[in-house]
């Protein structure tokens, strides 16, 4: 489980194809990875994976065939920048929202322009995921949990707006957003559950 408190931007030092599409990919980061175990879990851009080999500044993963498939396309290459966070502690502040990790679906950034001192985002989300997204509810975008200000559908999407402050557009990828951008998206996982609920009664 993650908070969607975002700690680190790593970067895709080194991609190494296996067998079956699954990709061994090596971020370099400034986590503090003394403690980390090799099999923990670190969230990169939303997505939960697992370390299985680190040094003092890196530590490699493995990315299945099936995240390839589910994240935003490229997110695998060498120089991509990714959004970290290590896995929440029992006791740890719980700062944003309950993330899993796990990606419901893709988004498109179509707005990005300065509001006051924060940058004021449009993201068009698939249709399928419109029943989760709330106005004023929690959503993780690349990773990074966030309130959804307004909420607009459409026949085929669902449209809505975030503020990214100046702290988060800083210590997040975030703040180099820019139109056409592919996001990963994570709905909350209570919103996850009632949609199924909803979606498969009788």
């Amino acid at each position: 489980m993650f908070t969607g408190i975002i700690t680190d931007i790593g970067t895709v030092a080194e991609v190494e194809a296996r067998p079956g599409a699954d990709l061994a990919v090596t971020i370099a980061c400034t986590l503090d990875l003394a403690d980390v175990a090799l099999g923990a879990s670190i969230a990169c851009s939303g997505v939960c994976l697992t370390v299985t080999a680190k040094d003092q500044n890196w530590f490699r993963v493995d990315v299945s065939a099936e995240t390839v498939a589910r994240t935003v396309p490229g997110m695998w290459a060498a120089g991509r920048r990714l959004n970290l966070e290590r896995a929440l502690k029992v006791g740890d502040e719980l700062g944003g929202h309950i993330v899993t990790g796990h990606v419901d679906g893709i988004g498109t950034l179509v707005a990005c322009k300065q509001h006051n001192s924060s940058l004021a985002l449009t993201v068009a989300a698939p249709r399928a995921l419109a029943g989760a997204i709330a106005e004023k509810g929690a959503i993780a975008v690349d990773g990074v949990s966030l309130t959804v200000n307004a909420v607009r559908d459409s026949a085929d999407s669902c449209h809505f707006d975030l503020n990214i402050i100046p702290h988060t557009a800083s210590w997040t990828t975030l703040g180099a957003a820019a139109v056409g951008d592919r996001v990963n998206l994570e709905i909350d996982i209570l919103a996850r559950y009632l949609k199924r609920m909803l979606d498969t009664k009788v």
